[in-house]
Protein backbone atom coordinates (compact mmCIF):
# COMPACT_ATOMS: atom_id res chain seq x y z
CA UNK A 1 0.00 0.00 0.00
CA UNK A 2 1.75 2.80 -1.28
CA UNK A 3 1.70 6.50 0.79
CA UNK A 4 -1.41 7.96 -1.33
CA UNK A 5 -3.91 5.30 -0.65
CA UNK A 6 -2.75 5.10 3.05
CA UNK A 7 -3.45 9.06 2.26
CA UNK A 8 -6.85 8.22 1.32
CA UNK A 9 -7.89 5.62 4.03
CA UNK A 10 -7.40 7.89 6.83
CA UNK A 11 -9.47 10.62 5.24
CA UNK A 12 -12.12 8.35 4.21
CA UNK A 13 -11.60 7.29 7.92
CA UNK A 14 -11.89 10.51 9.64
CA UNK A 15 -14.85 11.77 7.81
CA UNK A 16 -16.81 8.66 8.51
CA UNK A 17 -15.93 9.52 12.14
CA UNK A 18 -17.11 12.73 12.52
CA UNK A 19 -20.53 11.97 11.00
CA UNK A 20 -20.91 9.04 13.36
CA UNK A 21 -19.92 11.58 16.16
CA UNK A 22 -21.73 14.35 15.15
CA UNK A 23 -25.07 11.97 14.59
CA UNK A 24 -25.02 9.93 18.00
CA UNK A 25 -24.76 13.42 19.78
CA UNK A 26 -27.71 14.40 18.55
CA UNK A 27 -29.69 11.59 19.69
CA UNK A 28 -28.18 11.88 22.43
CA UNK A 29 -29.52 15.99 23.18
CA UNK A 30 -33.04 14.21 22.35
CA UNK A 31 -32.56 12.25 25.55
CA UNK A 32 -33.52 8.89 23.49
CA UNK A 33 -32.91 5.58 24.63
CA UNK A 34 -31.47 3.03 21.79
CA UNK A 35 -32.81 0.51 23.69
CA UNK A 36 -36.06 1.23 22.77
CA UNK A 37 -35.34 0.36 19.40
CA UNK A 38 -36.56 -2.25 17.11
CA UNK A 39 -32.90 -2.47 15.42
CA UNK A 40 -33.95 -6.00 13.24
CA UNK A 41 -35.52 -2.85 11.10
CA UNK A 42 -32.40 -0.56 11.08
CA UNK A 43 -30.59 -3.58 9.84
CA UNK A 44 -33.34 -3.60 7.29
CA UNK A 45 -32.92 0.03 6.28
CA UNK A 46 -29.39 -0.25 6.15
CA UNK A 47 -30.00 -3.71 3.78
CA UNK A 48 -32.90 -2.33 1.31
CA UNK A 49 -30.72 1.01 1.00
CA UNK A 50 -27.80 -0.60 -0.66
CA UNK A 51 -30.14 -2.44 -2.67
CA UNK A 52 -31.38 0.93 -4.03
CA UNK A 53 -27.94 2.09 -4.93
CA UNK A 54 -27.61 -0.95 -6.76
CA UNK A 55 -29.77 0.00 -10.15
CA UNK A 56 -26.98 3.32 -9.63
CA UNK A 57 -23.95 1.58 -9.90
CA UNK A 58 -25.40 -0.84 -12.34
CA UNK A 59 -26.14 2.72 -14.56
CA UNK A 60 -22.36 3.72 -13.93
CA UNK A 61 -21.18 0.29 -15.72
CA UNK A 62 -23.30 0.80 -18.46
CA UNK A 63 -22.63 4.34 -18.91
CA UNK A 64 -18.73 3.12 -19.28
CA UNK A 65 -19.46 0.09 -21.61
CA UNK A 66 -21.72 2.93 -23.74
CA UNK A 67 -18.68 5.10 -24.03
CA UNK A 68 -16.30 2.22 -24.99
CA UNK A 69 -14.58 0.84 -21.75
CA UNK A 70 -14.73 -2.91 -21.41
CA UNK A 71 -15.10 -3.07 -17.09
CA UNK A 72 -15.28 -5.64 -15.49
CA UNK A 73 -18.82 -6.04 -13.60
CA UNK A 74 -17.49 -7.05 -10.14
CA UNK A 75 -14.87 -4.54 -10.33
CA UNK A 76 -16.98 -1.81 -11.18
CA UNK A 77 -19.74 -2.51 -8.56
CA UNK A 78 -16.91 -2.75 -5.67
CA UNK A 79 -15.53 0.44 -7.25
CA UNK A 80 -18.64 2.28 -6.84
CA UNK A 81 -19.69 0.99 -3.34
CA UNK A 82 -16.58 1.59 -1.97
CA UNK A 83 -16.31 4.92 -3.64
CA UNK A 84 -19.68 5.81 -1.70
CA UNK A 85 -16.74 6.86 1.36
CA UNK A 86 -15.12 9.08 -0.61
CA UNK A 87 -18.39 11.17 -0.01
CA UNK A 88 -17.33 11.16 3.67
CA UNK A 89 -14.38 13.60 2.93
CA UNK A 90 -14.41 17.50 2.80
CA UNK A 91 -15.12 18.32 -1.55
CA UNK A 92 -15.93 14.80 -2.33
CA UNK A 93 -13.67 14.70 -5.00
CA UNK A 94 -12.34 11.40 -3.34
CA UNK A 95 -15.34 9.95 -4.46
CA UNK A 96 -13.84 10.02 -8.46
CA UNK A 97 -10.31 9.26 -7.05
CA UNK A 98 -11.74 6.23 -5.47
CA UNK A 99 -13.93 4.87 -8.61
CA UNK A 100 -11.69 5.51 -10.90
CA UNK A 101 -8.28 3.87 -9.31
CA UNK A 102 -10.43 0.58 -8.10
CA UNK A 103 -12.16 0.02 -11.26
CA UNK A 104 -10.48 -2.71 -13.72
CA UNK A 105 -10.78 -4.16 -16.70
CA UNK A 106 -9.71 -3.65 -20.57
CA UNK A 107 -9.41 -0.31 -22.62
CA UNK A 108 -10.33 1.78 -19.67
CA UNK A 109 -9.59 5.00 -20.02
CA UNK A 110 -9.36 7.17 -16.49
CA UNK A 111 -10.83 10.42 -18.16
CA UNK A 112 -13.56 8.65 -19.65
CA UNK A 113 -14.47 6.56 -16.28
CA UNK A 114 -13.88 9.58 -14.00
CA UNK A 115 -16.78 11.35 -17.08
CA UNK A 116 -18.97 8.49 -16.59
CA UNK A 117 -18.86 9.01 -12.66
CA UNK A 118 -20.49 12.47 -13.08
CA UNK A 119 -23.39 11.69 -15.74
CA UNK A 120 -23.90 8.89 -13.53
CA UNK A 121 -24.11 11.27 -10.95
CA UNK A 122 -26.06 14.22 -12.26
CA UNK A 123 -28.74 11.67 -13.46
CA UNK A 124 -29.18 9.95 -10.03
CA UNK A 125 -29.63 13.76 -8.66
CA UNK A 126 -31.86 14.92 -11.16
CA UNK A 127 -34.48 12.12 -11.05
CA UNK A 128 -34.59 12.17 -6.99
CA UNK A 129 -35.14 15.72 -7.85
CA UNK A 130 -38.09 15.21 -10.11
CA UNK A 131 -38.85 12.25 -8.23
CA UNK A 132 -39.43 14.50 -4.63
CA UNK A 133 -40.70 17.65 -6.74
CA UNK A 134 -43.74 15.00 -7.95
CA UNK A 135 -44.19 14.10 -4.33
CA UNK A 136 -44.36 17.61 -2.70
CA UNK A 137 -46.23 19.21 -5.54
CA UNK A 138 -49.05 16.77 -5.23
CA UNK A 139 -49.15 15.77 -1.47
CA UNK A 140 -47.37 18.95 0.49
CA UNK A 141 -47.45 21.91 -2.16
CA UNK A 142 -47.09 23.94 1.34
CA UNK A 143 -43.49 23.34 1.38
CA UNK A 144 -42.57 25.93 -1.14
CA UNK A 145 -39.16 26.31 -0.22
CA UNK A 146 -37.87 22.85 -0.59
CA UNK A 147 -40.51 22.71 -3.39
CA UNK A 148 -38.78 25.32 -5.65
CA UNK A 149 -35.29 23.97 -4.72
CA UNK A 150 -36.18 20.63 -5.72
CA UNK A 151 -38.04 22.52 -9.15
CA UNK A 152 -34.75 24.60 -9.87
CA UNK A 153 -32.01 21.24 -8.95
CA UNK A 154 -34.20 18.90 -10.73
CA UNK A 155 -34.41 21.39 -14.12
CA UNK A 156 -30.66 22.07 -13.91
CA UNK A 157 -29.27 18.58 -13.26
CA UNK A 158 -32.15 17.16 -16.04
CA UNK A 159 -30.97 19.76 -18.82
CA UNK A 160 -27.23 18.76 -18.33
CA UNK A 161 -28.28 15.18 -18.50
CA UNK A 162 -29.33 15.47 -22.22
CA UNK A 163 -26.75 14.05 -24.35
CA UNK A 164 -26.18 16.49 -26.47
CA UNK A 165 -25.86 19.04 -23.86
CA UNK A 166 -23.61 16.48 -21.78
CA UNK A 167 -21.12 16.14 -24.53
CA UNK A 168 -20.96 19.85 -25.04
CA UNK A 169 -20.22 20.33 -21.42
CA UNK A 170 -17.19 17.84 -21.33
CA UNK A 171 -15.49 19.37 -24.47
CA UNK A 172 -16.14 22.58 -22.42
CA UNK A 173 -13.98 22.13 -19.39
CA UNK A 174 -11.18 21.18 -22.02
CA UNK A 175 -11.44 17.00 -20.97
CA UNK A 176 -9.93 16.87 -24.58
CA UNK A 177 -6.22 18.03 -23.07
CA UNK A 178 -6.37 14.88 -21.08
CA UNK A 179 -7.64 12.53 -23.79
CA UNK A 180 -7.65 13.10 -27.47
CA UNK A 181 -10.27 9.84 -27.99
CA UNK A 182 -13.24 11.92 -25.04
CA UNK A 183 -15.31 12.93 -28.23
CA UNK A 184 -15.33 9.64 -30.24
CA UNK A 185 -15.99 7.79 -26.49
CA UNK A 186 -18.81 10.38 -25.42
CA UNK A 187 -20.68 9.37 -28.99
CA UNK A 188 -21.64 6.24 -27.10
CA UNK A 189 -23.71 8.25 -24.95
CA UNK A 190 -27.05 8.02 -25.79
CA UNK A 191 -30.85 9.09 -25.42
CA UNK A 192 -31.38 5.03 -24.85
CA UNK A 193 -28.57 4.74 -22.70
CA UNK A 194 -29.81 7.83 -20.30
CA UNK A 195 -33.49 6.26 -20.35
CA UNK A 196 -32.41 2.86 -19.03
CA UNK A 197 -30.34 5.04 -16.76
CA UNK A 198 -33.88 7.38 -15.64
CA UNK A 199 -35.47 3.64 -15.16
CA UNK A 200 -33.09 2.15 -12.72
CA UNK A 201 -33.05 5.39 -10.78
CA UNK A 202 -36.56 5.53 -10.15
CA UNK A 203 -36.12 1.80 -8.86
CA UNK A 204 -33.41 2.78 -7.05
CA UNK A 205 -34.86 6.06 -5.74
CA UNK A 206 -38.02 3.61 -4.53
CA UNK A 207 -35.81 1.90 -2.63
CA UNK A 208 -34.10 4.18 -1.04
CA UNK A 209 -37.71 5.80 0.21
CA UNK A 210 -38.17 2.20 1.65
CA UNK A 211 -35.56 2.15 3.77
CA UNK A 212 -36.95 5.53 5.48
CA UNK A 213 -40.34 3.38 5.96
CA UNK A 214 -38.07 1.22 7.88
CA UNK A 215 -36.38 3.05 9.87
CA UNK A 216 -39.40 4.50 10.98
CA UNK A 217 -40.70 1.12 11.44
CA UNK A 218 -38.17 0.89 14.01
CA UNK A 219 -39.03 3.70 15.90
CA UNK A 220 -41.87 2.92 19.08
CA UNK A 221 -42.39 6.62 19.42
CA UNK A 222 -43.85 6.40 15.81
CA UNK A 223 -45.97 3.64 15.69
CA UNK A 224 -49.60 5.98 15.70
CA UNK A 225 -48.20 7.97 12.65
CA UNK A 226 -47.22 4.44 11.09
CA UNK A 227 -50.20 2.40 11.80
CA UNK A 228 -51.38 3.90 8.28
CA UNK A 229 -49.39 2.00 6.22
CA UNK A 230 -48.97 2.98 2.71
CA UNK A 231 -50.42 5.76 3.07
CA UNK A 232 -47.45 7.56 4.70
CA UNK A 233 -45.68 6.58 2.35
CA UNK A 234 -45.27 9.62 -0.08
CA UNK A 235 -44.53 11.80 2.78
CA UNK A 236 -41.23 9.27 3.52
CA UNK A 237 -40.50 9.60 -0.28
CA UNK A 238 -40.45 13.04 -0.82
CA UNK A 239 -38.35 13.42 2.35
CA UNK A 240 -35.65 11.14 1.47
CA UNK A 241 -35.76 12.77 -2.19
CA UNK A 242 -35.52 16.18 -0.90
CA UNK A 243 -32.90 15.54 1.73
CA UNK A 244 -30.65 13.42 -0.33
CA UNK A 245 -30.48 15.99 -3.35
CA UNK A 246 -30.11 18.94 -0.92
CA UNK A 247 -27.21 17.41 0.60
CA UNK A 248 -25.72 16.29 -3.10
CA UNK A 249 -25.47 19.49 -4.10
CA UNK A 250 -23.43 21.30 -1.30
CA UNK A 251 -20.04 20.58 -0.51
CA UNK A 252 -20.82 19.66 3.24
CA UNK A 253 -19.15 15.80 3.90
CA UNK A 254 -22.04 13.54 3.38
CA UNK A 255 -24.38 16.46 3.60
CA UNK A 256 -24.09 16.03 6.91
CA UNK A 257 -26.61 18.63 8.55
CA UNK A 258 -28.27 19.57 5.69
CA UNK A 259 -29.84 16.14 5.14
CA UNK A 260 -31.01 16.13 9.16
CA UNK A 261 -32.18 19.58 8.67
CA UNK A 262 -34.07 18.88 5.77
CA UNK A 263 -35.98 15.53 7.00
CA UNK A 264 -36.10 17.58 10.05
CA UNK A 265 -38.63 19.91 8.59
CA UNK A 266 -40.74 17.36 6.70
CA UNK A 267 -41.05 14.97 9.67
CA UNK A 268 -41.65 17.56 12.34
CA UNK A 269 -45.32 18.22 11.49
CA UNK A 270 -46.34 14.49 11.06
CA UNK A 271 -44.42 12.83 13.53
CA UNK A 272 -43.12 15.54 16.53
CA UNK A 273 -39.62 17.37 16.76
CA UNK A 274 -38.35 14.00 18.48
CA UNK A 275 -39.04 11.34 16.50
CA UNK A 276 -38.01 13.22 13.46
CA UNK A 277 -34.91 14.14 15.06
CA UNK A 278 -34.22 10.54 15.84
CA UNK A 279 -35.54 8.90 12.37
CA UNK A 280 -32.76 11.34 10.86
CA UNK A 281 -30.14 10.45 12.92
CA UNK A 282 -30.87 6.92 12.56
CA UNK A 283 -31.05 6.90 9.04
CA UNK A 284 -27.68 8.22 8.72
CA UNK A 285 -26.45 5.80 11.07
CA UNK A 286 -28.09 3.29 9.33
CA UNK A 287 -27.01 4.11 5.70
CA UNK A 288 -23.08 4.81 6.98
CA UNK A 289 -22.82 1.63 8.84
CA UNK A 290 -24.59 -0.29 5.74
CA UNK A 291 -21.76 1.41 3.25
CA UNK A 292 -18.73 1.10 5.92
CA UNK A 293 -19.53 -2.79 6.49
CA UNK A 294 -19.88 -3.47 1.98
CA UNK A 295 -17.27 -1.72 1.81
CA UNK A 296 -15.06 -3.45 4.02
CA UNK A 297 -16.29 -6.86 2.49
CA UNK A 298 -15.58 -5.67 -1.45
CA UNK A 299 -12.53 -4.85 -0.28
CA UNK A 300 -11.63 -7.71 0.71
CA UNK A 301 -12.76 -9.61 -2.50
CA UNK A 302 -9.73 -9.81 -4.93
CA UNK A 303 -10.86 -8.47 -8.55
CA UNK A 304 -8.81 -10.85 -11.00
CA UNK A 305 -6.28 -8.53 -12.75
CA UNK A 306 -7.87 -8.07 -16.47
CA UNK A 307 -6.03 -9.13 -19.37
CA UNK A 308 -4.09 -6.24 -20.81
CA UNK A 309 -3.25 -5.93 -24.45
CA UNK A 310 -0.38 -3.61 -26.02
CA UNK A 311 -3.13 -0.91 -27.25
CA UNK A 312 -4.46 -0.90 -23.78
CA UNK A 313 -1.36 -0.27 -22.29
CA UNK A 314 -0.50 2.66 -24.49
CA UNK A 315 -4.40 4.48 -24.34
CA UNK A 316 -4.35 3.98 -20.10
CA UNK A 317 -0.74 4.62 -19.66
CA UNK A 318 -0.75 8.13 -21.29
CA UNK A 319 -3.28 9.27 -19.03
CA UNK A 320 -1.79 7.93 -15.95
CA UNK A 321 0.73 10.32 -16.44
CA UNK A 322 -1.62 12.74 -15.87
CA UNK A 323 -2.90 13.90 -12.37
CA UNK A 324 -5.60 16.11 -13.53
CA UNK A 325 -9.43 15.14 -13.20
CA UNK A 326 -12.08 16.40 -15.21
CA UNK A 327 -14.11 18.10 -12.24
CA UNK A 328 -13.79 18.07 -8.90
CA UNK A 329 -17.11 18.05 -6.97
CA UNK A 330 -18.98 15.05 -8.22
CA UNK A 331 -21.93 15.60 -6.15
Amino acid sequence: MNAIQIIVMVLVAWGIWRNIEKAIAQVHEQNFSFEELRWPWIVLAGVVYLLGTLPMGLFWYRLMKAMKQDPQLYSAVRAYFIGHLGKYVPGKALVVVLRTSLVQGSNLQRSVVATAVFAETLTMVAVGAVYGTILVVIWFSEQQLLLWTAVGIGLAASFVTLPPVFRTVVLLLKVSRINPEIEEKLSGLSYGTMAWGWGANIIGWTLLCSSLYATMVSIPEADAQMAGGLTVFPLLAATVCLAMVVGFVTPIPGGMGVREYVIMEMMAPVFGPVVAVVSAVLLRVAWLLAEVALAIILYAIPVPEPATDDTTSESTSSEENSSTDPAQNPA
